[in-house]
């Protein structure tokens, strides 16, 4: 019997993105999985709809569906969250820049079960070297096993409880905005739930391997700005 609902979001970066793929695939979590398909290149389609053989999951081209040009994060929430709630299942977001061990998402299961009030689970991020890094520099002290914050938190590898799917719908989610992990942990709260960030369950996150263009935050940081406000990209 699946437990969860997983997806991941993809655009190219196509040898991180088939890791992403395989270490889902391996989870001890009986699970049900989606790819959907950011309008990648050719080569990125082609290889996603072989691999579907070899690591059975259910890809979704947003080709097929919307004319609207990437990113399309909006439209892939409202499609998992109908998803979600048609099966009776918490969603668990996993980006295609995260890798996952074995035991990640039933252990954030599991901690989602033990604790009736969470609103989002998100496991921290870590490095190569198993150093805590972005998007959860900010809770690199943090000591505790597991904890609740108020701070925002990433879709980098982020359970959303059925509980808090059936309370907020995402059709209402801003049309103007390409990203929704800080509105979305805002509302959480707003609706009663509790947001935990689990330390003791790390995830290797390569920083924004699918969207190059986004390196230039630490490399060019004022040609990132300059993208961000005059060309409109990366509104959160």
């Amino acid at each position: 019997m699946k437990k969860v609902l997983v997806i991941t979001p993809v655009k190219n970066a196509l040898e991180n993105t088939l890791l992403t793929i395989k270490a889902i695939q391996a989870s001890t979590l009986p699970l049900e999985y989606r790819v959907y398909n950011d309008f990648s290149d050719e080569e990125t389609k082609l290889a996603l709809v072989n691999h579907t053989k070899k690591y059975p999951f259910g890809l979704i081209h947003l080709q097929d569906i919307t004319d609207t040009p990437s990113p399309n994060y909006k439209l892939v929430l409202q499609d998992a969250q109908k998803r979600a709630l048609k099966m009776g299942l918490p969603l668990l977001i996993v980006e295609s820049d995260v890798e996952v061990k074995q035991d990640t998402l039933e252990k954030m299961l599991n901690f989602q079960e033990a604790h009736s009030d969470a609103g989002m689970v998100g496991a921290i991020t870590v490095d190569a070297d198993g150093k805590v890094n972005f998007p959860y520099l900010k809770f690199k002290n943090v000591k505790e096993r597991n904890f609740e914050t108020k701070r925002s938190l990433s879709f980098c590898c982020t359970l959303l409880s059925l509980g808090f799917l059936e309370k907020y719908d995402f059709l209402n989610l801003d049309q103007s905005k390409d990203w929704y992990d800080t509105h979305i942990s805002e509302v959480s709260i707003k609706l009663g739930f509790k947001n935990y960030v689990l330390m003791d369950t790390p995830v290797l996150h390569k920083p924004h391997s699918s969207r190059p263009w986004k390196q230039l935050k630490y490399s060019n940081p004022v040609k990132y700005y300059w993208n961000k406000i005059f060309q409109g990209k990366d509104k959160i």
